[in-house]
């Protein structure tokens, strides 16, 4: 299975767009094709994404990628544990950010945020 970050990602552009190609995801997400593919079939193979091709396409490799309602509701999950871990993140980095403040003290006046 993906990371959380990557299904999040995923399962996010695909709610939003399902017939979005592997390519368009892999630019969309800024990762290889090759990445996109095992998330796709990971996701797939667990039941959260199914693959729909188009039988009146005139691309025979036309799909759309649907969120099954196993996925809808694992993407709420997965958006909810990817926050935290962001929100983890930007509360480690304030702190970091305070203690080099403080190294520096008098040193910067103030510094960009």
């Amino acid at each position: 299975m993906p990371s959380d970050e990557y299904s999040y990602r995923v399962l996010k552009l695909l709610s939003q767009n399902p017939h979005l190609s592997q390519r368009d995801l892999a630019k969309e997400l800024g990762i290889s094709l090759g990445k996109v593919n095992y998330c796709l079939k990971a996701l797939i193979e667990v039941g959260l994404v199914k693959a729909k091709n188009f039988k009146n396409s005139r691309n025979k490799q036309a799909y759309a990628y649907l969120l099954t309602p196993q996925g809808i509701e694992e993407k709420t999950k997965i958006t909810v544990r990817f926050l935290n871990s962001k929100l983890a993140e930007f509360q480690a980095l304030k702190s970091e950010i305070e203690t080099l403040r403080k190294e520096v003290g008098s040193h910067v006046d103030t510094v960009s945020e």
